[in-house]
């Protein structure tokens, strides 16, 4: 299989989390209903691939998404591995229970930097949801969980436009204060550009969040989300979410297309000489294999030239 030639860039770090959004983020939104065994293999051939920290699913109402109402059931056949996490989305109290039921020790909350996006995916706003969450992350903390707090529509919003980097940092400030001991930047609607993403690490980084607890998840709609990592390094962020064969989007923000895809990830961070600990390899079998159970091919541009050099 052809491999990048590994040419260093001054200002990188030696080595990036890759933390891995496929199971969760990549299918909640699938019309058809995937077997539950199916998910667990997923997650398996992942962990086979070298990813460690993989997002699994979330206790969500099953009328809200319904792809992943089997979230019990999917935990139940994983195996419990040292050193690989399996963190879990809660939406609200009663799903906290569910997965601190099931031994869950990694969690994740999901606040909107925008009124409206927060309304549209809590029903609430910014505010309200935000004290929502209050209890959560100290019961989570209390029972010895990790708590990473997402916030969405960090670059722009469909339907407020472009987003200000205040709001950005008072809400992503406020979770950190409540207890999260991660905050990861979500350009859900992958506008953002690598300007807008410096100015915000650096705007977050310094309202108190320490850049070792920030993350960026970015989508590719404009095609920006790979140079936006790279702005996000160069800023000092050494965690970056990714999806396998660049599957996702958001049920409730109709222009999200599919997020950064974990190959293409990798192959920008290996040929710069940053350290992953993923085999290139083995994750795009995986998302090769996946696209045959979801029954089309995979967006990912890595995917699909390594799938077709190695047929």
């Amino acid at each position: 299989m052809y491999a990048p030639e590994v040419v260093p860039a001054d200002g990188l770090p030696a080595s990036v989390t890759v933390y891995e959004v496929g199971p969760r983020d990549g299918l909640q939104n699938e019309k058809g209903v995937i077997p539950t065994e199916a998910k667990a293999e997923f997650i398996r051939r992942l962990l086979g691939a070298g990813l460690r920290v993989i997002e699994a699913t979330s206790f969500v109402h099953p009328d809200w998404v319904p792809q992943l109402a089997d979230a019990e059931d999917l935990l139940d056949l994983l195996e419990d591995l040292p050193g690989v996490r399996y963190p879990v989305l809660v939406p609200n109290a009663r799903g906290l229970r569910r997965a601190l039921d099931r031994g869950v020790r990694d969690i994740a909350v999901f606040a909107s930097a925008t009124e409206t996006f927060s309304r549209r995916n809590l029903n609430r706003g910014v505010t309200e949801a935000l004290e929502m969450f209050a209890p959560i992350v100290a019961s989570a903390r209390e029972a010895g969980a990790g708590v990473r707090g997402y916030v969405s529509m960090v670059c722009g919003d469909p339907w407020e436009g472009v987003v200000g980097v205040d709001q950005v940092v008072e809400v992503a400030r406020r979770l950190f204060e409540l207890g999260c001991t991660e905050i990861s930047l979500g350009d859900t609607i992958g506008v953002g550009t690598p300007g807008q993403v410096t100015r915000l690490v650096r705007a977050v980084s310094g309202a108190g969040v320490p850049l070792e607890q920030v993350a960026v998840h970015f989508h590719d709609t404009y095609g920006q989300a790979l140079a936006n990592v790279l702005a996000a390094l160069q800023a000092g962020v050494r965690t970056v979410d990714s999806s396998a064969g660049g599957l996702g989007g958001c049920p409730y923000a109709e222009s999200a297309t599919g997020n950064l895809a974990t190959e293409d990830l990798v192959w920008q961070l290996q040929g710069l000489g940053v350290h992953t600990g993923v085999d290139l390899a083995e994750l795009v079998a995986t998302s090769v294999w996946m696209a045959r159970v979801l029954g089309r091919p995979s967006p990912s541009p890595v995917v699909r030239a390594l799938a077709r050099a190695a047929a």
